[in-house]
């Protein structure tokens, strides 16, 4: 990317850094951060109660590797090889706890080198595994997490992750999981990021329209290769401290380095603010995949079905799954409505209509008028109006009308009061 080539100005350059849990409120995060699309970063004072952040550190901000391998050296962990590019990620292998800090001591004591490359332990599902641990506690800004919710209701996978690497490991260039958003906490140790507001990645496209595996790299520096790298903004380069939060909106491609031995806690989510880039981000995946076997179209049987059926092993859900995703989450809050009246006047007159709590009626009043708003976009898609959704229970167009119905009882009850 060319050297001169500053943001633009209605691209922040940095991100607002928040100091102060006790003068931080959940609304004004919702404001400035969640509608607005937004990063920001949160001070240490938020996480200093946790845990992990007790238990996991030493006192010299590393790592406790005695008390890990106490409680966890039997687990098995997931653990990438940053050295090697398999597609577009690294290739991941499953090893005991025990066997990667071995690894990892060695690979300190050596220098930051090994045989066996650098190891970056990714995406372990540790609090599904220790429920009982106190390790953290999701921070009441990140709690409209219709993802987790989902997943934890059907009792299936879930978003929520644990990541520990030495020093140079990194994560290349990407943008999460069904362009939801991510938070994520350093326990111990410092990262840097490097972050791409959503749309820029489009500029940052090689001539094969695939996006770069290292944003670092001289490659994008030559147009023949890259020809639309210069017209990108710079990028956002943000410095996270151990014991930070830094929240990552919707759509943002980023790079991540571990500049210290570092462990962090991450989850990704979706709710009523950003569900509309993940209804997006579905169809542009089943897009490209008709697109990929458009040849077979005629002569293949039930060639719809088999584009979701293809979309889901990509992607990681279909069309049917996010109705039923949708659903779930709907009906989670009409029962909430429909079985709780007496907080309704504490809510409004407490924090006034402009005011919105987690969890709370106004804000579940929110949740149902952006699930009804993708809803009726899902009805409409020529592409889910092709599938057999005979096994869908309620009818898509009946829980549409159940929405409806709640919106505009609990809407009336609201202004009563």
């Amino acid at each position: 990317m060319d050297e001169d080539n500053k943001c633009t100005p209605r691209i922040k350059c940095q991100i607002d850094f928040i100091e102060d849990p006790d003068t931080f409120s959940y609304s004004k995060f919702f404001h400035d951060y969640l509608l607005t699309n937004s990063p920001c970063l949160f001070s240490a004072k938020f996480t200093k109660e946790w845990g992990s952040r007790k238990t996991w550190v030493t006192a010299e901000n590393k790592p406790d590797w005695d008390y890990l391998l106490q409680n966890f050296g039997n687990a098995v962990v997931p653990v990438a090889n940053c050295n090697v590019k398999e597609y577009n990620s690294n290739p991941k292998e499953h090893i005991l706890l025990l066997e990667y800090i071995t690894y990892w001591r060695d690979y300190i004591e050596n220098g930051c080198q090994s045989p066996k490359g650098c190891l970056y332990l990714k995406d372990w599902h540790m609090r599904r595994e220790f429920p009982g641990q106190d390790i953290y506690q999701t921070p009441k800004y990140f709690s409209s997490d219709w993802l987790n919710e989902y997943w934890d209701a059907i009792e299936g996978d879930d978003y929520r992750f644990v990541y520990m690497g030495p020093k140079g490991s990194w994560t290349p260039f990407h943008a999460d999981v069904f362009r939801s958003y991510s938070w994520s906490a350093n326990v111990c140790g410092q990262k840097k990021w490097i972050l791409f507001p959503a749309g820029q990645e489009e500029y940052l496209r090689d001539c094969h329209e695939n996006l770069p595996f290292d944003i670092t790299s001289s490659c994008l520096q030559d147009k023949s290769i890259y020809p639309n790298a210069s017209k990108c903004c710079q990028p956002i380069e943000v410095i996270q401290e151990a014991g930070q939060i830094i929240f990552i909106p919707s759509g943002w491609h980023h790079q991540v380095y571990n500049m210290e031995d570092t462990i962090s806690i991450n989850h990704n989510w979706v709710n009523g603010c950003n569900v509309s880039f993940m209804w997006k981000f579905l169809q542009e995946e089943l897009r490209a995949v008709q697109q990929e076997i458009g040849e077979w179209k005629e002569t293949m049987e039930d060639w719809h079905h088999h584009c979701q059926i293809i979309m889901k092993s990509c992607s990681g859900i279909d069309y049917k799954e996010f109705y039923i995703f949708l659903k779930i989450i709907a009906e989670h809050r009409i029962q909430v409505l429909q079985t709780s009246n007496e907080a309704d006047t504490y809510y409004t007159s407490c924090c006034g209509k402009e005011s919105l709590i987690y969890p709370g009626h106004l804000h579940y009043v929110f949740d149902l008028e952006k699930t009804m708003d993708i809803l009726s976009s899902l009805i409409n898609n020529e592409d889910f109006k092709r599938l057999d959704k005979e096994s869908l229970s309620p009818p898509p167009e009946e829980l549409l009308q159940s929405l409806k119905t709640a919106i505009a009882h609990r809407t009336h009850h609201l202004n009563r009061h």
